[in-house]
């Protein structure tokens, strides 16, 4: 069974125009055009389509979705990633709600008292908020300089500018994952190019010395959420991503 363009984009709330780009970009190519020019899509497309639709409310790019659909890399895998983390985030957030209601409750009830009503279980006061990680903890110990002008970078950025640097990120994890996949050397000139993206990124917020970004890298293989978090991209990135940026440092920023 086949469906026209027309009705996919009934279906989906896709524009055709916007089926029609990604059919330019190679994206989603319909199954077939018929005689009178009309794209047809079969059910394999939809399902494509479906994939695409979910990567882009996880805030990836066309450019990263495509590469995920057609390299090597897990497909199931990242999207469980990524529905992993949408549900954790859901979860906490709820959990916050709920500490922030039960705050507003005792100041209510404490209303025109001389003193706040008394908290029985303080640590419910800490419900939901996030601990900083092992590599947070470890950049604000030894370099606490850094931290606090990479915290006044991270508070300068819009909601805008976050979204698209985590668009970012996330775009140089499959790059890399692709290179792993394929065997290539950390030492090549094409995954050295990528980890001097990475490396400039960095430098938004602070300007890590070879020792530094060294450490950084190694925060990816032995910070366990950093690390799921590249693992689950491609088993093994992790590991890639450090070597790749320890010969970085070693070839270019050693020599600064």
């Amino acid at each position: 069974m086949a469906w026209s363009i027309a009705q996919v984009a009934r279906m989906s709330k896709v524009t055709s125009r916007t089926l029609r780009h990604y059919d330019e970009i190679g994206l989603l190519p319909p199954a077939w055009i018929g005689s009178n020019g009309h794209r047809y899509y079969e059910e394999a497309d939809l399902l494509r389509l479906q994939q695409i639709l979910l990567m882009r409310e996880l805030d990836l790019g066309l450019r990263e979705i495509h590469a995920v659909l057609d390299s090597q890399l897990d497909q199931v895998a990242v999207l469980r990633e990524h529905h992993q983390r949408l549900l954790a985030e859901r979860d906490r957030l709820e959990t916050l709600a709920r500490t922030v209601g039960r705050t507003i409750a005792e100041l209510e009830e404490s209303e025109g008292k001389a003193r706040m009503t008394k908290i029985n279980k303080p640590e419910n006061l800490f419900e939901g908020f996030q601990p900083p990680s092992e590599a947070e903890a470890e950049v604000r110990e030894r370099w606490p300089q850094v931290w606090e002008q990479s915290r006044q970078a991270v508070e300068a950025m819009t909601a805008e500018d976050t979204e698209r640097r985590q668009r970012e990120v996330t775009a140089q994890m499959i790059r890399m994952a692709e290179f792993m996949v394929a065997g290539t050397p950390v030492s090549d000139p094409a995954v050295q190019a990528e980890v001097d993206a990475n490396y400039q990124g960095i430098c938004r917020f602070w300007t890590p010395t070879a020792e530094a970004y060294k450490g950084v890298g190694q925060t990816y293989v032995d910070d366990p959420q950093m690390r799921a978090d590249f693992d689950k991209i491609a088993d093994g990135l992790a590991v890639y991503q450090r070597d790749a940026m320890t010969v970085y440092a070693d070839t270019r920023l050693s020599r600064v």
